[in-house]
């Protein structure tokens, strides 16, 4: 049957909807209620404590993505494989975030958070999948510049949410968002559309080397350095992106709030900063569609970023709402332009969800990694010292964006396999 296309305003709308809906039930999960759920079970140790949960929820982080992609990739259902994996992923999920909710000990958290960030994931990875699936390589900037707005604007709405529900029970503000992590993929699906797509198995020789069998799971940096690098530039962005992740914890033992107090602060701060991350990802990503440029827009975007992740040192909350606007304007900008680069260097059609799975580990990997190193740089050198070492981050990461080739310029297996094509029809004129 092959793929069905979707219009892409259809597609957009569906992406929009569902995927959208569930980060608002996902990641607000993970900024606010993990991090005051450990605070209640744990009250004397919870930034250690959470660096736990953090820690060990990090390593399904790493593993479901590319995991989920390659499953997605595998799956011949007349349902369609991304449609399938959109909607068993975040109804998983969702029923572990209720799972958190009546968890007693951190352990209980650890279980729940860690089974929530695997299943959650296998959905993320079959959203991120319809991109190189079903649009077209003219709309991958602006259909990447509308997955740049989601995380921000749905977080955003999921902070106005909490707003909401600040005085409820703590179970009332669980079960809102587990149960919007799976109604807006189940909309979702009523918009995009898929067919059975068959996956056409290539003859693997299983006599081959240990390094032809891990480059099938990764691809090999040696014929696809573009993706490694990549990769690379996605991770340390987000590195420093992610300082924010910690915030909660340090309203709490920084300035010294309660949880009431921190969950309105922080809400009202990620509000407006989301607010410029949304205006920065829409722009960005439509901006580099049109001068047919990203590089530029990326080295822009890590230098406001780092600027914006230092201004966190002065501990005062209205520095923290100028810290939050800047650190949006260049993490969004960033994270448009960024998906747009990366549908350019996925290495091959057939493992796009496998593919585009391991790149966005990149995404999902340092919001687990920045709380759990929290308590480690704290100990080194204090707030100080964790500020400006994820500061450097994204510094690091422009000279990782260097040896990507520009858009019109052809990739590295590109230009071998044009190569191989030309010595081919010499060698039969021959």
């Amino acid at each position: 049957m092959g793929t069905i296309k979707t219009p892409f305003t259809r597609l957009a709308a569906g992406i929009s909807i569902g995927f959208g809906l569930m980060l608002m039930g996902f990641l607000t999960t993970g900024a606010l209620l993990i991090p005051i759920k450990v605070m209640a079970i744990h009250p004397e140790g919870y930034a250690a404590s959470y660096g736990l949960v953090a820690g060990i929820s990090a390593f399904f982080a790493l593993i479901s993505n590319p995991i989920g992609g390659a499953i997605s990739d595998r799956s011949t259902v007349s349902f369609g494989r991304r449609r399938l994996w959109i909607l068993l992923g975040s109804l998983l999920g969702s029923l572990c975030i209720m799972y958190i909710y009546y968890a007693k000990t951190v352990l209980g958290v650890v279980i729940g958070w860690s089974a929530a960030q695997f299943f959650f994931n296998f959905s993320w990875a079959a959203y991120t999948a319809l991109i190189p699936d079903q649009v077209e390589e003219s709309k991958r900037g602006t259909m990447s510049g509308i997955f740049g707005i989601l995380m921000p604007l749905f977080l955003t709405l999921g902070m106005i949410l909490i707003q909401i529900l600040n005085n409820t029970t703590d179970f009332v503000k669980f079960a809102t968002f587990a149960a919007i992590g799976i109604i807006g993929p189940v909309i979702s699906l009523f918009l995009i559309k898929e067919g059975k797509v068959e996956f056409v198995k290539k003859n693997n020789n299983s006599t081959g080397s240990f390094v032809e069998k891990i480059t099938k799971i990764y691809p090999s940096p040696k014929k696809f350095p573009e993706f490694t690098w990549a990769l690379f530039s996605k991770f340390l962005l987000m590195l420093g992106y992610c300082s924010m992740f910690y915030l909660t914890i340090m309203l709490g033992a920084r300035m010294h709030m309660d949880s009431a107090q921190i969950t309105s602060t922080y809400a009202n701060i990620m509000i407006f900063g989301n607010i410029f991350t949304v205006i920065a990802s829409l722009f960005g990503g439509v901006l580099s569609d049109k001068v047919r440029k990203q590089k530029i827009f990326l080295y822009i975007s890590s230098v406001i970023l780092a600027i914006g992740i230092l201004l966190y040192l002065i501990p005062n909350v209205n520095a923290f709402y100028v810290a939050a606007i800047v650190c949006a304007i260049g993490g969004g900008c960033f994270m448009a332009v960024d998906t747009a680069m990366v549908a350019r260097v996925l290495p091959n059609k057939e493992d796009t969800a496998k593919d585009f799975g391991i790149m966005n580990v990149a995404n999902t990997l340092p919001q687990s990694i920045v709380p759990a190193i929290g308590p480690l740089l704290l100990a080194i050198g204090g707030w100080n010292f964790f500020f400006i070492f994820l500061a450097l981050m994204p510094i690091i990461g422009m000279l990782t964006i260097m040896p990507i080739p520009e858009i019109g310029k052809r990739l590295k297996h590109e230009r071998v396999l044009e190569t191989n094509k030309l010595t081919d029809m010499q060698e039969v004129s021959m």
